[in-house]
């Protein structure tokens, strides 16, 4: 039997990052990790080079039942607070595209650079601990793991969702979050592939090409890369309107966002005898090109077309429509959508209403970021949020 004044599941971005926060204000700190390993999905992100935070991050970024809640958390700890702590470790660092941050070495300097944050501090970090059961008395929480009893003022639910298994993730905190009585929103899995059936099957022989486009997914737009794969649709525009999407509605794709209007009309009087394929191979690959012109059905030389036919190539190439019949599913999912309920926790303190002493952060809360690094802030801000309650309260 060992007392703590907090314990912290989950030894990922968000838990690790609380842990190092509260052990250094004083605290006595037990971080449980069920996998081998801290910080499993830090190191895979970003192709291993960790995509840490984005400098655009702000509330628009998010999704949520609540789409209010992230705004307290992510004011108070900003992208710069957390660059500052990189660049205090000498990483080194570089914005990809669109405020995207990732580190010139690997992903396990952010692990490393954590750890050390809770070396820092009053922390015991276990791996290959599975917590089996939480109860809770009038004034502290126990923490079974396997014949070891644990016992805080405080837990900290850190363990994510379900989103990549392979790395250990599960559904865990919404266990725990029913256990107390708290809500959960239904999980889904978000920044996901989507997958392709009917005659849109038809565009898996496109397997491996990729497309600047805008996709388009309810009111939601971005204009990044597609890809098409064997099983159907992916790439970061593809990833990120895939949050957006609901089963039954289609997804539009601009195969050519940057031309203005009437940008086909302008080709056939620049180069009458050019063809729909010959032209759309200007601005595509070759492959996708011969694709999308053999779909349009216009043959023969631009000269002999109409121009109210070439109006209407204009208008579908611009809002192509895909109808999704579902997604690769949390096995290939980055993060999971849903949640915790923000509706039973301060967005202040991340702390449940029903259940004091009990904090919730990072991915089991019902708050999902954009693809670039925005997840990552989210579990910097929500663990900083928690901490510094947790700190005030200690100090009162």
């Amino acid at each position: 039997m060992s007392d703590f004044d907090t314990i912290v599941l989950g030894g990922g971005a968000a838990g690790l990052f609380c842990a190092g926060l509260i052990g250094q204000a004083g605290q006595s700190v037990l971080l449980l990790e069920k996998s081998e390993a801290l910080g499993k999905k830090i190191l895979i992100s970003g192709g291993g080079r960790c995509n840490f935070t984005n400098i655009h991050a702000s509330p628009q970024n998010y999704l949520s039942a609540n789409p209010h809640f992230a705004k307290s958390a992510l004011a108070r700890y900003s992208p710069r607070d957390f660059t500052s702590l990189v660049e205090s470790y000498g990483i080194d660092y570089h914005e990809k595209t669109l405020g995207q941050l990732f580190c010139d070495g690997s992903a396990k300097q952010i692990v490393s650079m954590l750890v050390a944050e809770c070396a820092k501090g009053n922390c015991r970090l276990e791996t290959s601990r599975d917590t089996l059961e939480i109860s809770r008395d009038a004034a502290r929480y126990r923490v079974q793991t396997g014949s070891e009893e644990h016992f805080a003022k405080q837990i900290i639910l850190a363990t994510g969702g379900p989103s990549i298994p392979k790395m250990g993730a599960s559904g865990f905190a919404y266990d725990i979050a029913r256990q107390f009585g708290l809500k959960v929103v239904e999980p889904v899995p978000a920044l996901v592939p989507l997958t392709l059936g009917g005659e849109d099957v038809l565009f898996r022989d496109l397997s491996g090409v990729s497309a600047h486009v805008e996709a388009t997914a309810g009111k939601a737009s971005f204009a990044e890369a597609a890809l098409f794969t064997h099983r159907g649709l992916s790439g970061p525009a593809i990833l990120q309107v895939s949050s957006y999407w609901k089963h039954g509605d289609p997804v539009a794709i601009n195969f050519l966002p940057d031309l203005k209007s009437e940008w086909l009309i302008e080709a056939k009087q620049a180069n009458p005898r050019a063809t729909i394929r010959s032209t759309l191979t200007q601005h595509l690959s070759e492959r996708l090109a011969i694709t999308l012109a053999d779909r349009l059905r216009l043959e023969g030389e631009l000269a002999n077309l109409a121009d109210k036919k070439l109006r209407a190539a204009e208008e579908r190439l611009k809002r192509w429509i895909f109808q999704p019949n579902g997604t690769e599913g949390f096995a290939k999912a980055e993060v999971t959508a849903g949640g915790i309920s923000t509706a039973e926790l301060s967005s202040q303190t991340m702390e449940a209403k029903k259940a004091p002493g009990l904090y919730v952060i990072g991915e089991a809360v019902d708050v999902t970021g954009w693809l670039g690094g925005y997840n990552f802030q989210w579990a910097w801000a929500s663990a900083h949020a928690a901490a510094q309650a947790i700190i005030a309260q200690d100090q009162q």
